[in-house]
C-alpha cells in the first residue's frame, strides 16, 4: 500500500489522506472550498477569521475517523451483534470509509461566505428553502461519481456516490429500526450531524484558534476516550453516548458552544455584516430573482459552483453590490442602537416595542437570536454509568448536569439604524426610556 499523504493542520497536527481521498480533495467541487470562508465576514470584527471551509472539512474527516475508531475499539461486540457485521469486519471497514468520505464532503454545498448565503437559496416547498446539505448531496451524487465510484481503491468497498450523498442528507429517514446497512449508516451519521458530531468538535477549536479567543476550547481527547455506543432506553435504537468519566468533558463542549455563540457568532457587528452581505449578494443575483441556482439538475449545480467568495468580492469591488456593497467596502455598517438582554422578560420586550415605534422608519434591520446551543429532548447526550453486576445505566446529560439543565435558548433582539442616524436614534431611545422610568 502506498504511503499516506499528510497535510499539516494547525488544530490536529497532521491529517492523513490516501490516494483516493487525495483525488477527491483535488476535485474542483472540493477545491472550491478554498474560496469559501468558514465565518463569512467575521474578520470585520476578528481580523484573524479568514480560514476556509477547505481546512475545516479536512478537520471534520480527521475527527470523525478518530470518533469512529474509538467507538469500534470500545464497543465492537455491541455493534457486531446489533448490526450483523461479519466477523472479519468488512462491513465496519466500508462504513468507516463512508464516514470519512461524507465527513470530508459534507460542506461542499455551502454558498459564498458559508451560512450568510443560505437565505438566498431557492425554495424547495412552501416556506422551506434548500439547505447547503441538499446542495452537498446533489453535488456528490451528480458531479463526483467518477472520482468516487471508479477509483481503484473502491474495488474492495463498492461505494457509490449516492451512498455518500444519502449519508450526508440522513437518508433513508425511515430506516432507524432493524439491522439493515441503512439503519447502521444512520447511527454513524451522528458522527457528522448530531450533539456529539465531528463538525462541531472541529469548528469550535478551529474558529477559536483563528479568531484568537479561548471561548471554544474543550477537552477533545477526553471526549474521545469516553465516547461509546449504547442502546437508547427510550427508543431502543443504538446511539452515541459518553461514559460517566467524560461527563465534565461533555459539559465543556456544551459551554464552549454557548460561549462561542454569545461572544462570536451572535456578535452585534458580525450579525449586521451578515445582513449587508445577504442584501449585496441579492443585488448580484438580480437576474435570477435574487436567488442562487437550484440544485435540481447538473446545469444548475455547475452554475452554482461558479459562485464563491472570490466572485462575490470581485463584483462588490466593481461596484455591483448596490448600497449594501458600498457599506461593506467602506466599513460603514448600520449601527445597533437598542438591544434586549439575552433572556428578555415581558418588560424588556415592551421596551423594545416602544423603541421600535419611537424610531419609526429609521429602523433598517431587526435581529433576533433564536438559537439553542443544546437541545434537551430525545437528542440530549446519553451518559452511561456502570451499575452493580456490570449493568449499564443510561441517563441524559441534562439529568446529570446542573450546568446543562440550567441552559436556555438565547432570545436577544436588536435594532439597527444607518450609521449617519445612530447618534440621533440613541438619543431618541434614551429619552423614551427615561420617560418610561419617570412614568413608572
Amino acid at each position: 500500500m502506498a504511503e499516506p499523504f499528510e497535510i499539516r493542520d494547525p488544530i490536529h497536527g497532521f491529517i492523513e489522506l490516501d490516494e483516493w481521498e487525495r483525488d477527491i480533495v483535488n476535485h474542483p467541487v472540493f477545491q472550491r472550498l478554498r474560496r469559501i470562508r468558514q465565518l463569512g465576514l467575521t474578520d470585520m470584527v476578528y481580523p484573524g477569521a479568514t480560514h476556509s471551509r477547505f481546512e475545516h472539512s479536512l478537520g471534520v474527516m480527521h475527527v470523525a475517523t478518530k470518533m469512529f475508531d474509538a467507538i469500534v475499539g470500545r464497543r465492537r461486540g455491541f455493534l457486531v451483534d446489533t448490526y450483523n457485521y461479519d466477523e472479519e469486519g468488512a462491513g465496519l471497514a466500508k462504513d468507516r470509509r463512508i464516514v470519512r468520505l461524507a465527513a470530508l464532503l459534507h460542506d461542499v454545498g455551502h454558498a459564498p461566505f458559508s451560512h450568510s448565503g443560505e437565505d438566498l437559496m431557492p425554495e424547495v416547498g412552501k416556506g422551506r428553502r434548500y439547505k447547503h446539505e441538499n446542495y452537498s448531496a446533489k453535488l456528490v451524487a451528480d458531479l463526483m461519481t467518477d472520482v468516487i465510484e471508479k477509483h481503484p481503491l473502491n474495488q474492495n468497498y463498492d461505494i457509490t456516490a449516492q451512498d455518500v450523498a444519502d449519508f450526508i442528507e440522513g437518508k433513508p429517514a425511515d430506516s432507524l429500526e432493524g439491522k439493515s446497512s441503512a439503519g447502521r449508516r444512520l447511527f454513524w451519521r451522528n458522527l457528522v450531524s448530531g450533539q456529539l458530531d465531528a463538525d462541531r468538535a472541529d469548528y469550535l477549536l478551529r474558529d477559536s484558534h483563528h479568531i484568537g479567543v479561548a471561548y471554544g476550547h474543550y477537552d477533545l481527547e477526553r471526549l474521545l476516550t469516553t465516547l461509546t455506543a449504547v442502546e437508547d432506553p427510550e427508543t431502543g435504537s443504538p446511539t452515541l453516548a459518553i461514559e460517566e468519566g467524560g461527563l465534565h468533558a461533555a459539559e465543556g463542549l456544551i459551554i464552549a458552544r454557548y460561549m462561542m455563540f454569545t461572544q462570536v457568532y451572535f456578535h452585534h457587528t458580525r450579525r449586521i455584516y451578515d445582513h449587508h452581505l445577504v442584501e449585496a449578494m441579492r443585488s448580484l443575483l438580480a437576474q435570477s430573482k435574487g436567488m442562487f441556482p437550484s440544485p435540481i439538475d447538473k446545469e444548475g449545480l455547475e452554475e452554482y459552483l461558479k459562485w464563491d467568495d472570490w466572485r462575490v468580492v470581485g463584483r462588490l469591488a466593481a461596484g455591483n453590490g448596490g448600497t449594501h456593497g458600498e457599506i461593506i467596502l467602506n466599513r460603514r455598517h448600520d449601527r445597533r442602537v437598542y438591544e434586549t438582554p439575552e433572556f428578555p422578560g415581558r418588560d424588556d420586550l415592551q421596551r423594545l416595542e416602544a423603541a421600535r415605534k419611537a424610531l419609526g422608519e429609521r429602523v433598517i434591520f431587526e435581529d433576533r437570536a433564536q438559537n439553542s446551543w443544546y437541545t434537551i429532548d430525545s437528542t440530549d447526550i446519553p451518559i452511561v454509568r456502570k451499575a452493580k453486576l456490570d449493568q449499564e445505566v443510561v441517563a441524559r446529560l441534562s439529568e446529570r448536569s446542573t450546568v446543562v439543565s440550567g441552559l436556555r435558548a438565547v432570545n436577544r433582539r436588536r435594532i439597527y439604524v444607518p450609521i449617519g442616524q445612530s447618534e440621533e436614534c440613541r438619543r431618541i431611545v434614551a429619552q423614551m426610556l427615561s420617560s418610561q422610568e419617570s412614568d413608572g
